[in-house]
């Protein structure tokens, strides 16, 4: 059976759900659920993804992002698979963790964005033993639910930094208004918005779908190609300013008893940015391997957590990359 086609663009708004295999749990202790988040956390940092809003289920997740770059399917592969690596490890287990592949659905943000927030915020209520309670204790348990964005969008001391409120908000009005926009759906019992969905992959209105389906490319009925040479840079960019960063050349850089550091700052910079695999990055650091290439990155990322300096650093040189 053919592959649904991904679209992708730079831009794009996405609803993301992902269940357990045999709808087996894909979390058995709040260990795994945030480590789940710091992986979450690491991805979008890493594919520059924005997330808007998100909430973890027994056998789920639900998420909803954008993708300043056209990479969603590298985003969601990337982190799903350090996340089941991690909890097969941790659980001493094998195999596959999800039921298939994520589901995403393009989504008009203009017009269903806050409508999708709510369906997903109000997803916690809707398993059975608790879809017959009143609303007042519906609202209760919504509003208390601990592993979902709904704490920083009722309540400005409970936002987390990885997560951007300020665009759902405004569309509503603010925090007073989305609590009561939340509330209503409760008492009025809302439909699952996708029932309304034009296209099994999209959300969103007759001109919504005519443009965004100049994305998908004829012929070819696989997943959608990705729109890697949309926004990205090329190595020789990332390796200019590393050399101009830190006065060192090619040459210095190709050398493994050269600064790890800075070939770790370098490798990581070109797997960010360059959308090019650590077997290419290997080639371009003096014909290493992409182990080592993977090790080089993982000893500079550790680096980073404990030393804030290095890390103010690197961000400076990731923000001028930005805005190239």
């Amino acid at each position: 059976m053919a592959r649904a086609l991904r679209i992708q663009f730079p831009g794009a708004f996405y609803h993301i759900t992902c269940r357990g295999i045999e709808h087996r749990d894909i979390y058995i202790n709040n260990q795994d659920r945030n480590k789940f988040l710091t992986f979450l956390n690491n991805s979008l940092e890493i594919y520059q993804v924005q997330l808007y809003a998100f909430i973890l289920m027994d056998n789920h997740f639900h998420l909803i992002i954008k993708t300043k770059k056209a990479n969603c399917s590298e985003f969601m592969r990337h982190f799903n698979i350090c996340y089941t690596t991690w909890f097969n490890w941790r659980h001493h287990r094998n195999g596959n963790l999800y039921q298939g592949r994520y589901k995403a659905f393009l989504i008009d943000a203009n017009n269903y964005l806050i409508e999708v927030s709510r369906y997903l915020h109000l997803n916690c209520v809707r398993v059975n033993r608790l879809k017959s309670l009143d609303y007042q204790k519906q609202w209760e348990y919504v509003s208390s639910y601990h592993w979902s964005s709904i704490g920083g969008y009722l309540n400005e001391t409970k936002m987390l930094k990885y997560i951007d409120y300020s665009l759902i908000l405004s569309m509503v009005g603010g925090r007073r208004q989305y609590r009561k926009y939340l509330q209503d759906g409760l008492k009025k019992e809302i439909e699952n918005p996708f029932e309304k969905a034009k296209n099994r992959e999209i959300l969103g209105n007759d001109n919504f779908v005519r443009r965004v389906k100049k994305f998908i490319r004829n012929g070819s009925l696989r997943e959608q190609p990705s729109y890697r040479d949309i926004n990205t840079l090329k190595p020789e960019t990332v390796i200019n300013l590393i050399k101009k960063e830190f006065d060192v050349d090619v040459r210095t850089l190709k050398r493994s008893n050269s600064n790890g550091l800075i070939r770790g700052i370098t490798a990581e910079l070109l797997y960010r940015f360059s959308n090019i695999t650590q077997s290419q990055i290997g080639k371009i650091l003096g014909n290493i391997d992409y182990g080592a290439v993977y090790l080089l990155r993982r000893r500079f990322k550790e680096k980073m957590t404990k030393n804030p300096n290095l890390k103010n650093r690197f961000q400076k040189i990731e923000a001028q990359l930005k805005n190239m």
